[in-house]
């Protein structure tokens, strides 16, 4: 699926600095940009659920731990 990306002039001129110092075009720097927020934030998110689903089941020995 297609979309338009609009960015202020200072955001363009920025991306066409970082195309033109990769020789790639400025959709490929930003497609990559897009796919490298996703995925580190996937993680992040990944992490956050596994923490407040397991954190409550020992909540007690944590708490036993740390005194």
């Amino acid at each position: 699926m297609a979309m338009t990306l609009r960015l202020d002039e200072s955001e363009t001129e920025a991306l066409r600095r970082r195309a033109e110092i990769e020789s790639r075009s400025m959709q490929d720097v930003a497609r990559e940009a897009v796919r490298e927020y996703i995925e580190s934030h996937s993680k992040a998110d990944l992490i956050d659920q596994v923490i407040a689903e397991e954190i409550p089941k020992y909540a007690e020995a944590l708490e036993r731990l740390g005194q």
